[in-house]
């Protein structure tokens, strides 16, 4: 008798956190090309690759992006092709909600697409990370005020099934040290939690201060992962008509 199939363990909706937003709640921002899926341009900047990609999906990454076009992956395994340029690269960690402490506040005000452009202008200034035109639509954004003047926010990014990434946390110099930030996270934890999801967050390994903020808010590390940002070769030919994405089926 031959010995009984043991079954693949599941993958964990967070070990590929773009796919499984764009198969799942974030699905009609989905662009596909094969095995390749990515947010429009305008809203995030991540891109879904196979675990072990090969020269067709990295065809099909092109595609999507077109000649001199960004690829940006989390959970990144594997590199791109030699003739791919490299533009960033770095180590990072996954955190998950262990207790946080999540709680509204009086003063977070929602924000959403009439805020844009000085959300834009806040984060161009305090640089938290990837923060687009329509990065707003991905989920619950909130910020503070002062004089009228947008001063700190927090929201929503990538949404796998049953969780929720925090994302854009960022403070104006004028009120650092007033524990805004750390309002605005237990806030948008707050939405999150409320909607029967966890919240999670991605960091740079180098920032050992945030890592150890979060950690004393209630967040503990699930994984290690990494980052990158490449470039399409210039010269690269994409068949015709596959410039463009098509968008996935919700």
């Amino acid at each position: 008798m031959s010995a009984p199939q043991v079954p693949a363990a599941a993958v964990h909706p967070l070990d590929d956190p773009v796919g499984t937003s764009l198969t799942g709640p974030h699905a009609r921002f989905a662009e596909r090309r094969g095995r390749i899926l990515r947010y429009p341009a305008d809203v995030t900047p991540w891109v879904a690759v196979p675990e072990r990609p090969g020269a067709e999906d990295w065809a099909d990454a092109a595609a999507l992006a077109g000649p001199g076009g960004a690829v940006t992956i989390t959970a990144f395994r594997e590199p791109p092709p030699d003739d791919w340029e490299i533009t960033f690269h770095a180590e990072g960690v996954q955190l998950v909600d262990t207790g946080v402490a999540a709680a509204p506040d009086p003063e977070a005000v929602r924000l959403g697409p009439a805020d844009v452009p000085e959300m834009l202008d806040l984060v161009a200034r305090t640089r938290p990370g990837p923060f687009l035109p329509r990065t707003v639509e991905l989920g619950t954004y909130l910020g503070i005020r002062r004089d009228g003047a947008l001063v700190a926010m927090a929201g929503e990014r990538l949404h796998p099934p049953g969780w929720s990434e925090i994302s854009g946390v960022c403070t104006d110099e004028s009120v650092r040290g007033q524990g805004l930030a750390t309002r605005l996270l237990l806030a948008v934890s707050h939405e999150i939690r409320e909607r029967g999801e966890t919240p999670f967050l991605h960091a740079a390994a180098a920032n050992t201060h945030a890592v150890r903020l979060y950690e004393s808010l209630g967040f503990g590390l699930r994984r290690r992962t990494s980052f990158l940002a490449a470039l399409v070769p210039e010269g690269i030919r994409v068949r015709q008509g596959e410039a463009a994405g098509t968008a996935a089926p919700n």
